[in-house]
């Protein structure tokens, strides 16, 4: 009779547990800060990012250029893709007031600098290692790209991966006048 008494306590400890556990759960969801999604039109949020050189890039500090603002990873397929696309363009538009930035998401510096060799890219490159620019943005799929105007507001959120004609297109569209 002991025993069974024994056991039944800690039952009910183990339930009370379990219970309390899922009760904190479902509050921590309900209450959980949620980042709005960016829509066009929006001011673009500020950040602060640095390159593989040790340099500092903000996204203010672009102010009165237009932002072609990308997400990427080196693992991502449609994003080996897109880079040679945005490096040729970069190299029609950046005399024209249009800058890329390139934000990795958490990886190494050694696998970054890698692909940034393999690919020849010139346009400067940041490492997002928190990912608080990430979330800033609300970034799922990779890759993501946000088109910045000149005065700092989101113009478009073009989905997926994009063809060279693409970016041609949407470099041209945040071009300063």
């Amino acid at each position: 009779m002991d025993k069974k008494k024994k056991r039944s306590i800690i039952r009910g400890i183990i339930l009370l547990v379990l219970a309390c556990a899922i009760i904190y759960t479902i509050y921590n969801s309900a209450t959980k800060e949620k980042v709005e999604a960016l829509a066009d039109g929006d001011q673009a949020p500020d950040f602060e990012l640095v390159d593989l050189e040790g340099n500092t890039h903000r996204l203010s500090d672009y102010k009165g250029q237009g932002v072609f603002l990308n997400f990427w990873g080196t693992w991502c397929e449609p994003c080996k893709k897109e880079m040679p696309a945005m490096e040729r363009q970069y190299q029609q538009f950046k005399d024209q007031g249009v800058q890329v930035l390139a934000v990795n998401i958490a990886q190494s510096k050694f696998e970054v600098q890698n692909f940034v060799d393999q690919y020849d890219l010139t346009f400067p490159v940041v490492i997002d290692k928190t990912k608080s620019v990430m979330q800033a943005y609300n970034v799922g799929k990779l890759p993501a790209t946000y088109l910045i105007s000149p005065d700092g507001k989101v113009k478009k959120i073009p989905p997926g991966e994009l063809s060279e004609q693409q970016i041609q297109s949407f470099m041209e569209s945040i071009k300063p006048e």
